[in-house]
């Protein structure tokens, strides 16, 4: 199995992008395609003293940055890692792509290239996230902050095939994120799609709000992806805090250092459930392919990962599943 790694893609990127897919390679059985700046991409390889033969790179002249415009990158950079990436997939020359770069210019690039599923009219990523009972699946976190009813029931049709089949729930449960459960509530637009969704052959269970993201009211979660990318930035952000917070007041003295020698292991297993590096990156469902997309500041642990993702999301056919949901 070939996965393409935009090496050029992320706040750290190409180092601990290629430290990331090294360390893939120890647990995967895999080979990886760097795109980019093949002498930096080269110069890195050598310092790290890597001598196998499971790494090709495609060079590439051009690198769309995280500030840029998704659209006109795309058009204007047709040698850039996300394009060339992209079209290696939809060649056949690989079977899935991942990036953690501008998350825009590899929607609309995904998009243009890999094209979308027949019946899909917009993609959107979705990421697993953890509740008190098991795994969740929320959609859409920033591919279409500006969506049509229509479209949040086709996120709906796939995130319900993407639990069935992959997690593993035989009737998945649907909420639709809103500012309160009552069917009335919102803006016209999401009561549109709830009147979408509960004429839907999904288990749609009506609204819900932000405190059930993690309760594990429902498996999917549905919303707009400027709703659902502040919902997950503010999670993280959330998660990232309370860490700082425990371990300073449990080194602010004596008997708080005593105890962490004994609550470190669970500590430790409480960091691995709410850190995002351990979820790898988040699929972009609806588009002819298999693309992940990782978080800009993504580090060593959550690139490995996320190759992990890309090569279960190629196994388990995961667009079969939804074509014949659709």
């Amino acid at each position: 199995m070939k996965i393409v790694v935009d090496a050029m893609g992320g706040d750290h990127a190409p180092d601990v992008v290629i430290k990331g897919s090294l360390a893939a390679l120890k647990e995967y059985e895999v080979e990886i395609v760097l795109v980019g700046d093949q002498p930096k991409i080269e110069a890195l390889l050598k310092k790290a003293k890597y001598i196998g033969n499971r790494i090709s790179i495609q060079h590439t002249t051009e690198t769309i940055e995280m500030s840029e415009s998704a659209a006109n990158s795309v058009r204007r950079k047709r040698n850039s890692s996300i394009v060339v990436g992209l079209n290696m997939v939809k060649e056949g020359k690989a079977d899935a792509f991942f990036s953690a770069g501008n998350t825009g210019a590899v929607v609309c690039a995904a998009t243009l290239e890999l094209r979308l599923l027949p019946g899909i009219e917009r993609a959107g990523i979705a990421v697993v996230a953890p509740t008190l009972k098991g795994n969740s699946l929320i959609i859409d976190v920033g591919a279409n902050i500006d969506p049509k009813p229509t479209q949040l029931l086709q996120y709906g049709i796939m995130a319900d095939a993407y639990c069935k089949n992959i997690l593993n729930k035989p009737n998945p449960a649907v909420g639709l994120l809103n500012i309160g459960e009552e069917e009335k509530k919102g803006t016209e637009f999401i009561r549109e799609a709830y009147e979408l969704l509960g004429k839907s052959k999904l288990n749609f269970i009506g609204n819900v709000e932000g405190k059930d993201l993690f309760s594990g009211k429902c498996d999917i979660i549905i919303c707009d992806g400027f709703v659902g990318n502040v919902a997950l930035k503010v999670s993280e952000s959330a998660a990232e805090a309370m860490q700082t917070f425990l371990k300073r007041h449990l080194l602010s003295n004596i008997w708080g250092k005593v105890g962490l020698i004994f609550m470190m292991p669970s500590l430790k297993r409480f960091k691995k459930d709410i850190d995002y590096a351990e979820y790898g990156g988040a699929l972009l469902l609806g588009v002819n392919g298999v693309v992940i997309i990782g978080h800009g500041r993504s580090s060593i642990r959550a690139i490995k990962n996320a190759i992990r993702v890309a090569k279960e999301e190629v196994e388990r056919q995961v667009n079969t599943q939804i074509l014949e949901a659709l």
